[in-house]
């Protein structure tokens, strides 16, 4: 989502105004700015939120011509590279006012707050109202605040108050937050589950509650809860120049500046590929650089990459290797790939499908047991890159005609190198 987001009209009598639960799956796009999630309207002065506020606290209430309740949190989530799965738990009848309001991130309840109003005893919440009232998902119409990043597997339930462990468990081995594809729970007349492992907005509880795209494109990505994908990292670029949009997947940079980001994910022990492709004029570059250097030093990344420069050469002397001239340039529409292999040390580009001459090399400076390596593109003088790192899409143009991949993760332009998958935490396991 960017300026996308989900709406719905018209609902039915509430099974329950007392008592409901919200459950989303969200990654974030950027912070630093006011983003909602949720927002409940109806014309008049009520209304509810769920949003990131521009601190990036995480805030939600109910607002009946005043805070019926409020709740902002101490703890700031800035993490990019992740999902969160939020549930909001809400049962007013409940005799302790401060249980009556509950928010879960990731399974684990929030009691830190710097804004804490309980609502009153059997309130009869806006949230889950009846009637002609606006129900929007990644957006709120005041100001126009929408959420960019990612959301997948949104239940409402309307009149059960449930706990984070319907929607997701605890992982045995990695101790990570997974979560519960199907849960198995009673909706309510005003229920509704969408965004169920893609990108449709038909109800998939039984309510027929069914949302429309108000506004935008909604994408289908691979990325998801079960398996993340790398993307540009928002907390690792310099200059506030660079600018990153489409869920952190297109980087750009209008000044004369040196602009670069650097990837969410560092390559495992494996074999990995993605897609790049260039838009904007400008003189790009792309490649890796050390996972341990800090993206917002220009100087420190350049010291060690690996960098496929526009004008066809590979810059590295940062690692103690001579520049090779490949005698391949690329310009606009081009798409670059990048193949590594930190087993063996053999990094690869290829122009359009096919392998760059002269671009092949093999060192041992290149092995996950001397060096973690990271993605990272350069961007200058309105230089744009889309990158395509498995979820089939350069910005928000699907892939034309997706090549093989053998490994089924991941889809990409081109077919995939024999034994390479895309880099995400399913890759990194393969």
């Amino acid at each position: 989502m960017a300026t996308t987001y989900l709406t719905r009209t018209s609902w039915g009598t509430a099974t329950n105004r007392q008592k409901f639960t919200q459950s989303f799956w969200v990654k974030r796009g950027v912070i630093g700015v006011q983003q909602a999630l949720l927002g409940v309207e109806s014309g008049g002065n009520n209304e509810a939120r769920v949003l990131f506020r521009t601190d990036d606290t995480f805030e939600f209430y109910d607002y009946q011509s005043g805070y019926k309740f409020r709740k902002i949190t101490n703890r700031k989530f800035r993490d990019c590279s992740a999902w969160y799965n939020i549930v909001l738990a809400v049962d007013t009848t409940h005799p302790t006012g401060s249980a009556r309001v509950n928010i879960y991130i990731n399974g684990v309840q929030e009691t830190s707050f710097s804004t804490s109003t309980d609502p009153a005893q059997n309130l009869n919440t806006f949230y889950n109202s009846s009637g002609n009232h606006i129900v929007q998902i990644g957006r709120q119409s005041t100001g126009n605040s929408y959420f960019t990043g990612s959301m997948s597997h949104v239940n409402f339930c309307d009149g059960t108050t449930l706990a984070p462990t319907v929607f997701g468990s605890t992982d045995a081995t990695t101790g990570e937050w997974k979560g519960n594809t199907s849960p198995s729970v009673t909706y309510g007349t005003n229920g509704y589950f969408i965004l169920k492992d893609g990108n449709s907005v038909t109800d998939q509880s039984g309510r027929g509650n069914n949302f429309t795209v108000g506004g935008g494109t909604l994408t289908n990505l691979k990325d998801n809860p079960d398996n993340v994908f790398c993307t540009m990292n928002a907390l690792s670029k310099s200059l506030t120049n660079v600018v990153l949009s489409k869920c952190n997947t297109v980087v750009r940079n209008d000044s004369s500046a040196n602009g670069n980001v650097l990837g969410t994910i560092a390559l495992g022990n494996g074999k990995y590929y993605w897609e790049n492709y260039k838009h904007g004029g400008g003189g790009p570059g792309l490649g890796l650089t050390l996972a341990s250097v800090d993206g917002s030093n220009h100087s420190a990344i350049h010291g060690s990459r690996v960098n496929y420069y526009s004008d066809g050469y590979i810059y590295q002397n940062g690692f103690g290797l001579s520049d090779i001239n490949t005698g391949v340039s690329y310009g606009d529409t081009d798409i670059i790939g990048v193949s590594v292999d930190t087993e063996n040390g053999t990094i690869k580009f290829y122009k359009n499908g096919a392998l760059v001459a002269n671009s092949t090399q093999t060192n041992s400076v290149f092995t996950y047991s001397q060096n973690e390596l990271i993605p990272f593109w350069f961007v200058i003088n309105g230089g744009e890159w889309r990158t395509n790192l498995g979820n089939g899409y350069f910005g928000t143009t699907a892939v034309s005609s997706a090549g093989t991949n053998a490994s089924g993760n991941g889809i990409f332009e081109y077919n995939v190198p024999s034994g390479f998958t895309a880099l995400s935490t399913k890759g990194l396991n393969l």
